[in-house]
């Protein structure tokens, strides 16, 4: 038994240290991208991998450690952002958008800004901790899209290409599924509101 224990703990080391040496290169740059220095993006990413290391037991499946890792960069640069800048208090989900049904959706449209205090920090993993949930809740085709666009950053040629969908189809799959997210959080953020 001790063995095996043992064996699970060597394993586990190797799967950790073989996902840090295969994507660190791209989610360095994928930070990269969003920061202003060099420096900055070594920190966040630092900070993802510190997060991966200890919260590695939490994974619920080998397959998705990419997208959790983006996922936790993107949260990171968000907060960064946040950090400095002063934001208001109050968010509308409807009125970020507007109701312009055919205008482009992102994740980015339908989150609110807030600031750095310690409740905007509870109502920042609320507010995730309600799109997994809906996420969970899309059709399959929706949830792939959009993690693969926003959490991953992949661009729909690129899907398209690899999986054979039309592009015009993954972009009407990801639009169903932000529209299903921004009437989640709206709700959510109505039921905070009556509190």
């Amino acid at each position: 038994m001790e063995r095996a224990v043992a064996i699970d703990i060597v394993l586990m080391e190797e799967i950790k240290q073989e996902t840090f040496r295969k994507e660190k290169g791209k989610l360095l740059s994928f930070i990269r991208g969003k920061v202003s220095s060099v420096e900055e993006a070594e920190d966040i990413l630092q900070d993802v991998f510190y997060q991966f290391v200890a919260g590695f037991e939490s994974i619920e499946s080998l397959d998705r450690v990419t997208s959790w890792l983006y996922s936790v960069a993107r949260n990171k640069i968000i907060d960064r952002y946040r950090r400095d800048a002063a934001r208001p208090k109050k968010a509308d989900f409807d009125g970020a958008i507007g109701h312009d049904e055919a205008s482009p959706l992102t994740l980015q449209d339908i989150l609110p800004d807030l600031d750095n205090t310690p409740e905007a920090s509870l109502l920042r993993e609320a507010i995730w901790d309600e799109i997994t949930l809906a996420l969970d809740e899309l059709p399959a085709d929706q949830r792939e899209i959009f993690i693969q666009n926003e959490m991953e950053e992949r661009g729909f040629r690129e899907i398209s290409e690899e999986t054979g969908v039309s592009i015009n189809t993954l972009l009407s799959r990801k639009r169903y599924a932000i529209i299903a997210l921004r009437k989640r959080l709206q709700q959510f953020y109505d039921d905070l509101l009556k509190n």
